[in-house]
This record gives C-alpha cells, sequence and structure tokens, in this order.
C-alpha cells in the first residue's frame, strides 16, 4: 500500500508563508494497491492537485470513498479536471451514503449559483456502489468502515493488505458522542496495532473548551488513543486553518514528549500535503 496525503488543512483551505510547511489544502488522501488500483479518499481542495497529477500518468480510473459530507472535503470536487474528460471511470462507494444522496451532493456543489459549470458536463462515468457492507475490497485492499463520532455522521475506515493496516478517522470527537457515534473503547479496538494510524487532531485542551461538541478531537485525546492501540506510527490530522506551521511543530513536540514521558514505541507526528507513506 502507498499512500499519499494531498491535503490535511480542517475546514477551509488556506494559504501564506506560515502554512508551507504541511500545506492548506482540505482533505484528499490516495491509496494505491499493490496491483495498482487508485483510491482516492475525499475530494477537498487536494483533490486538485491530485487530479492533474493522474493526467499527467494517463490515469483514468478510481475508486472514491467520502468520509462525510461537509464542505471542506468537497468543494474541491468540481475542480478535479479527469471530472471532464470522457473516459475516465469513478466508482463511489455507497457507503455510508445512498447513490441518491451521493447524485445529489454532488449535483449541489456544481449547480447555480455555487459554480458555473454545470453537473451535466461532467463527462466521467460515475458508477455506485449502494449497499453499505461490514467490509468490502478494492483489488488486493480490504476496507472496514467504522461510525465517526461527528455531527451528520459519517465513516472512518480501516484499510488492510497483506499483513499492513491504514487506518484513517478524521473528523472524530473522541471526549462526546455524537448521535451515531462510537465509544472511545470502540475506537480503540478498531486501531489496534496498525501500522498507521492518521487520526482528527484539530484542537488543544484550552481550544477544546469553547469547541466541544464541534465534532474535533483534542490532539492529546488522540494521541492517547494511538498510545493504547499500540500503533507504529500515529498521524495529527484536520490540522486547524488558523494553526501555523510553528504552532503544528509544537503540537508535535508535545506529543513526542509524553510518549518519551510514557516510554511508548510510537512514532508521532502531522500529517502534510505531500506527506508518503509505504506499507
Amino acid at each position: 500500500m502507498e499512500i499519499r496525503c494531498w491535503g490535511s488543512r480542517g475546514s477551509i483551505p488556506v494559504s501564506g508563508a506560515e502554512y508551507v510547511k504541511y500545506g492548506g489544502d482540505t482533505t484528499c488522501m490516495e491509496i494505491r494497491t499493490q496491483d495498482d488500483q487508485i483510491i482516492i479518499i475525499d475530494a477537498g481542495t487536494g483533490i486538485r492537485r491530485l487530479g492533474n497529477q493522474l493526467l499527467e500518468e494517463g490515469r483514468f480510473v478510481y475508486d472514491m470513498i467520502f468520509t462525510h459530507a461537509h464542505w471542506d472535503h468537497l468543494m474541491g470536487f468540481p475542480f478535479f479536471k479527469p471530472l471532464y474528460v470522457k473516459g475516465t471511470e469513478i466508482r463511489l462507494q455507497g457507503c455510508p451514503f445512498a447513490q441518491k444522496f451521493v447524485e445529489t451532493m454532488i449535483s449541489k456543489v456544481m449547480s447555480p449559483p455555487n459554480f458555473p459549470v454545470k453537473h451535466t458536463d461532467v463527462q466521467a462515468r460515475i458508477l455506485y456502489e449502494p449497499v453499505c457492507p461490514e467490509t468490502f475490497e478494492i483489488g488486493t485492499v480490504t476496507a472496514k468502515p467504522i461510525r465517526l463520532s461527528h455531527p451528520n455522521e459519517g465513516n472512518g475506515y480501516k484499510f488492510t493488505e497483506g499483513d499492513h493496516t491504514f487506518v484513517f478517522i478524521t473528523d472524530n470527537e473522541l471526549d462526546f458522542c455524537h448521535p451515531g457515534g462510537l465509544s472511545l473503547d470502540a475506537y480503540l479496538e478498531f486501531s489496534t496495532g496498525a501500522d498507521l494510524l492518521i487520526h482528527d487532531a484539530e484542537f488543544t485542551a484550552e481550544e477544546y473548551k469553547i469547541t466541544k461538541r464541534w465534532g474535533h478531537s483534542v490532539y492529546t485525546t488522540a494521541l492517547e488513543l494511538a498510545i493504547r492501540a499500540g500503533v507504529q506510527n500515529f498521524g495529527l490530522f484536520h490540522l486547524n486553518q488558523d494553526r501555523t506551521d510553528p504552532a503544528v511543530d509544537q503540537m508535535v513536540d508535545a506529543c513526542r514528549k509524553i510518549v518519551k514521558e510514557q516510554e511508548a514505541k510510537v512514532n508521532c507526528f502531522a500529517v502534510g500535503s505531500g506527506m508518503t507513506f509505504s506499507l
């Protein structure tokens, strides 16, 4: 499994000299399987650059998964250039959304007055997987969903290929259970033993005094999850739009101090745009 981050920012894209290290694009992840299939997770603004890369490579067939339908995870979709190329085929996994909901979600993003190009101008062939199975296969990868603790719900995912596991849980509040969400113990069981856990880590403890119930985690709680789950690598994700590179570095330093104090073995870092992982 080859994994690349195209966007790790939360809520809204940002730019400027203070956001160079970790990037300013919103959520988009890419997985390439051992049999060279392409899985795209979410369509935040990072999907624009991914689309350009795929066109350069002459790749036009992909599986796409949405974690949930909030704007920052969809806003890049109209700028995904392969959409306008005849011969492109996108298989949208229906989980956690039914086909009609996905169709409506996409068409609303590309409807006037939100966007000048009509949804009907899309040339790509979009296929829908309408069911929401407990697990599903994409090439050599097995994907297993887990419900998010987040307003309006959604899914995180565990991707397994051979003996290696990547768990991706963004927009998940570990200290408060939203309707449809699960307990911390459920996310612990789901993540146990993962080679790589990337988890929502948007807020500090001080910020959480105001932002509780907004659907995002305190970064130290996410670290606690990673340590207890015995994961090898833990990535802070859904970086707050106001969190500059030096401020993100401070969070990473604090995590590494906690890891050292607890004599844990997890490798902690913040996920930045362009970062790659090989499992």
